[in-house]
């Protein structure tokens, strides 16, 4: 039975969820297309992500795992097209052939750790190390480069669109603003705020020189300069032979990379504090991974992984945590009790502070951090009169 009550939060989660995973990928491609002189785009990028999403959904053991084409996929196709550009016998119309194979490597060498059960290897590694490596992964997209043409601009909108949304996650504790109106914000700041700085970036003055801002530039899927990729599986029998066989040394690279990175993934957005109902499912996905690289390969796509810090945030804004159904209701419980014995805001309030502080393991700051509109409220309500406790 479906759950109408669910709908406005699961579709909130979803936007979210979107936008989170697209703008990687679009600025990961516009490197892509960048680094390969245009053979690669935010089309391919795009594509593969959306691929390797829905059959991921469909078809794998654990859903909760997010799919993106990651930085160090980036980095890999860029040093394979260098290297490919500057052999005689690929250059740059056979270098995405020759990726293919690469890809078909990969996708063998990823299903040969699948049947062996590699995976359980991973219950070696602490958190620690996971957490460590989503920030080398997270810290590799950043671009230290200035465009001194529109720097500025490009700053400006930048931490707009990164302030605005961080702001909007809060906005239920706001002052101002009716309660569904809060709610809206809180639940879809983030495509929201994305397309207001979208729009404010098209409404720039006249004045300003043509190019301000930079603007990315992404050929359709059925236009000339993108529709040669899709047929690339034709050029992979005219690759020597040398070629094939030395393309099992970066696959073997990016394999273990692969294995490593989508199982980090999966682990973290598994924890056992998450208190997940599915058991995981290591093997199989890393089976279904190399299935999904073997088509990315053939297709002429960057193949997409498990991503940081993506996967384990996804599982956690879906997460309803003990305390915070626990918490509400003790503490309103209490506030009722204290109503009856007719007890004056401060003493409301500090009850419902020993039941909060009872229950909640943080540290002393962070439970005054938590109690502080709370606070606010009573205290005002002391000021101004008696608060209104038929709203409690």
């Amino acid at each position: 039975m479906c759950n109408h009550a669910k709908i406005p939060s699961t579709s909130s989660f979803c936007s979210n969820i979107f936008f989170v995973s697209a703008l990687p990928v679009i600025a990961f491609g516009e490197q892509l297309s960048r680094d390969t002189d245009g053979s690669l785009s935010t089309v391919e990028t795009l594509a593969s992500t959306a691929l390797c999403g829905i059959l991921h959904s469909i078809f794998v053991g654990q859903p909760l795992l997010i799919l993106g084409v990651a930085e160090p996929t980036v980095i890999m196709y860029t040093y394979l097209y260098n290297f490919a550009k500057g052999r005689d016998d690929l250059g740059q119309e056979l270098c995405l052939a020759w990726v293919g194979w690469v890809c078909v490597w990969t996708a063998l060498l990823l299903f040969l750790l699948a049947v062996f059960n590699a995976c359980t290897v991973i219950n070696r590694f602490t958190r620690i190390a996971g957490e460590l490596f989503g920030m080398l992964i997270s810290s590799e997209k950043y671009q230290f480069q200035w465009v001194y043409t529109n720097g500025l601009l490009g700053i400006m909108f930048s931490f707009g669109l990164l302030y605005t949304p961080l702001k909007s996650r809060r906005a239920r504790s706001w002052w101002y603003g009716t309660g569904w109106f809060r709610s809206f914000i809180a639940d879809y700041g983030v495509p929201l705020m994305v397309v207001v700085w979208t729009a404010m970036s098209f409404s720039v003055p006249s004045k300003v020189p043509f190019g301000v801002p930079r603007r990315l530039f992404s050929p359709l899927p059925w236009e000339p300069a993108s529709s040669q990729h899709w047929t690339v599986i034709k050029d992979m029998g005219r690759i020597p032979p040398l070629y094939i066989f030395a393309a099992f040394i970066p696959a073997v690279m990016i394999a273990g990379l692969y294995f490593f990175d989508h199982s980090v993934a999966s682990r973290m957005a598994q924890e056992k504090e998450f208190n997940l109902k599915n058991p995981s499912a290591y093997h199989y996905d890393i089976l279904l991974l190399g299935f999904m690289t073997l088509l990315c390969g053939l297709i002429c796509l960057p193949p997409s992984n498990g991503v940081l810090p993506q996967s384990p945030m996804h599982t956690k804004s879906l997460a309803v945590l003990k305390g915070q159904v626990d918490h509400p209701t003790k503490m309103v419980q209490s506030a009722k009790e204290s109503i009856k014995h007719k007890a004056s805001d401060s003493e409301i309030y500090s009850k419902m502070q020993a039941v909060f502080i009872e229950m909640d393991k943080s540290p002393e700051t962070a439970v005054i951090k938590e109690l502080e509109d709370l606070k606010q409220v009573f205290m005002r309500g002391e000021n101004e009169g008696e608060i209104k406790k038929g709203n409690i």
